[in-house]
């Protein structure tokens, strides 16, 4: 069966691995156990995600960066490099602002060309670096992240609906990895306060039917990790040695 919904593989990584995101405790994830790659090297499971899904999409939080490092632009090479069917990186890297995001375009050189850099609601600084985000770079995405009832915003991100871009994460961390379901009342919500921007849910998808209430709801794509790792999701039909 298909669907409108694209699925975008997730690649959580930190220090150099590749670890399995659970409700959003950062400091309690460990390298992944997967029974579609057995593997958690970065370039083997962004390959097996991929190819699973049929995508040239793939979104990669840089936990490292996240919890206030460096983003492990060593490792994004090798990514690109390897996967030269990714078309897209989609790069969460803890960016506070735009200046962040080309500090590490700069480190990737002509590489950066694949990369778009995701701004978390979390991580952004001030509703004025919400607004140079995008105002440089419009195919940029924007997450609105949340934890449970609370909004994970200090820059007030959510609350600017006129200054989101066209692609919209709803990233609800405590569904990460949980096998609770997908949070379609927040992406409701989102889509009443901006009905022309395409949301990109986030979290908590289980199975097929999960894919297709999040169709039904009018998520455009979802990331989604655990339930490929744990073979929840069955291949995309004619992804087979892409």
């Amino acid at each position: 069966m298909t669907h409108r919904t694209a699925l975008i593989p997730v690649i959580d990584l930190m220090g150099g691995q590749v670890v399995r995101g659970v409700g959003g405790q950062r400091s309690m994830y460990r390298p992944i156990v997967s029974a579609l790659c057995r593997s958690s090297d970065p370039v083997i499971v962004g390959r097996t995600l991929t190819v699973h899904c049929g995508a040239s999409r793939l979104y990669l939080a840089d936990l490292d960066a996240l919890m206030g490092g460096r983003v492990q632009t060593a490792v994004l090479k090798q990514l690109l490099q390897a996967l030269p069917a990714v078309h897209e990186l989609w790069l969460d890297g803890g960016f506070e602002d735009a200046a962040a995001a080309a500090e590490v375009a700069r480190e990737l050189g002509e590489l950066a060309s694949r990369v778009l850099p995701v701004y978390g609601s979390e991580s952004l600084r001030s509703r004025a670096a919400l607004a140079d985000c995008f105002a440089q770079n419009p195919q940029a995405v924007l997450s609105l992240d949340r934890r449970g009832n609370e909004r994970l915003d200090p820059a007030g991100c959510w609350d600017a609906p006129e200054l989101w871009p066209q692609r919209v994460i709803v990233m609800t961390l405590e569904r990460v990895g949980s096998g609770q379901g997908p949070d379609l009342q927040t992406l409701a919500e989102v889509q009443a306060r901006a009905p022309a921007a395409q949301l990109v849910g986030a979290g908590g998808l289980r199975s097929p039917a999960d894919l297709k209430a999040a169709e039904a709801a009018g998520a455009a794509a979802w990331l989604v990790a655990s339930a490929l790792h744990d073979l929840q999701l069955p291949p995309v039909a004619g992804s087979a040695g892409r």
